[in-house]
């Protein structure tokens, strides 16, 4: 929303974007009143705002999206993926209209409101998106106030103190404190999210909760796998009593250097078994951390449902859903780390396997089904092992 005096907010603005540089975005608010603080990033997704707003993965995170129409099937309970919400909030072109979905149960500024995130609408995206794409990500504050009034000089001071998300451990802020079982398998047109009879031969899976998204565990069940779910804190120990056939890492938000700090001790012993693991998101990049090599923060990220990815052993191409800040730093995988996915936009890393055991994983997310499901065999492949072992 354009004014002459920036520092001024326009008439009927009761939105704001304030960045860490001082730069004032004016809009309208949505959803709940209030602000948060975090890290200013963008996804080029044209549907699923609440897998993004829900997966715990965008913890620290303000979400903007550069597809306009965001809000307009509405919302429901199959299409979260965890029990609230984690990112801060959203920016978005256009206000939400009414749904228009026979799936909707009720409107996203709703949905937002009541889980306490804030919304800003009539924001030029396009423009923020590419002031990202050359400054990379920035601190920022967003903010929602009914009566429009805001104290700018302290949301751009609190977008400059925040610490940004290198050296940020969040995945103890987002995993579950308990261990449970999960036995919900992938949705079914006319059952929905039914529960899944294995036998009791069944392999056993046990799922290290960084911040696991709800479909991760669907499919893996899917693939007939009996889940746990056990803290990120979780010791060998602690895996090794629920006798696992395979160990799963899931994705998870921050800096997976600080993550490691506990994760690692798991990760080395339990490859030390040679039993079967597998590695998605920061998953991924706690696998390559455990044998050596190194992560990197990435200038804007990867965030969408259309990254294609190279499969290195036969040249396929699979479309797939990202959603990461860091990358693994593909120079510095050792010897007996063989690379199996690279990015084509950027070249990055998207993808590894132990050369003498049964252990890989991929940064992007399989079961996020943007292929739809040209990566679901992962799932399969990982449950087959551990099903042999």
């Amino acid at each position: 929303m354009p004014c002459d005096d920036p520092a001024r907010p326009p008439a009927g603005a009761t939105g704001l974007v304030a960045l860490a540089d001082g730069t004032l975005l004016w809009g309208q608010g949505f959803g709940a009143e209030g602000e948060g603080v975090g890290e200013l990033c963008f996804n080029t997704a044209m549907t699923g705002y609440q897998e993004v707003l829900t997966d715990p993965s965008y913890a620290g995170q303000i979400v903007t999206f550069t597809f306009p129409h965001i809000g307009n099937v509405g919302t429901n309970p199959d299409d979260e993926e965890a029990g609230t919400a984690y990112a801060l909030g959203c920016v978005v072109a256009w206000e939400p209209t009414a749904p228009s979905s026979w799936r909707a149960l009720q409107p996203f500024a709703s949905w937002l409101a009541a889980r306490g995130l804030v919304g800003v609408a009539g924001i030029d995206t396009r423009a923020l998106t590419r002031r990202i794409r050359r400054q990379g990500a920035p601190n920022a504050v967003i903010a929602h106030r009914a009566d429009g009034r805001f104290d700018i000089a302290a949301l751009i001071a609190r977008a400059r103190a925040w610490p940004g998300l290198n050296g940020m451990d969040l995945a103890l802020q987002v995993s579950t404190r308990q261990t449970y079982r999960w036995v919900e398998g992938p949705w079914v047109a006319g059952e929905g999210h039914a529960q899944v009879a294995l036998p009791p031969d069944a392999p056993r899976i046990v799922v290290v909760d960084y911040g696991v998204k709800r479909a991760i565990l669907r499919q893996l069940v899917g693939a007939g796998a009996q889940v746990t779910v056990v803290p990120a804190t979780a010791g060998f120990d602690d895996v090794m009593t629920h006798a696992p056939d395979g160990l799963f890492l899931s994705n998870g938000p921050g800096d997976p250097a600080a993550t490691a700090a506990y994760a690692l001790p798991l990760i080395q012993r339990w490859l030390d078994t040679g039993r079967p693991l597998f590695g998605i998101c920061l998953g991924h990049q706690l696998l390559a951390l455990a044998v050596g090599a190194r992560t990197l923060k990435m200038h804007q990220g990867h965030r969408g449902a259309n990254h294609p990815v190279k499969r290195l052993a036969d040249g396929a191409v699979e479309i797939t859903s990202m959603n990461h800040g860091f990358a693994v730093d593909a120079a510095t995988l050792p010897a007996g780390v063989r690379p199996t996915h690279v990015s084509l936009f950027d070249g990055s890393n998207c993808g590894l396997e132990l050369v003498d055991r049964p252990a890989f994983s991929v940064q992007y997310h399989p079961e996020a089904s943007p292929g739809p499901q040209d990566s679901h065999h992962l799932f399969r492949r990982f449950v087959d092992l551990a099903r042999a072992r």
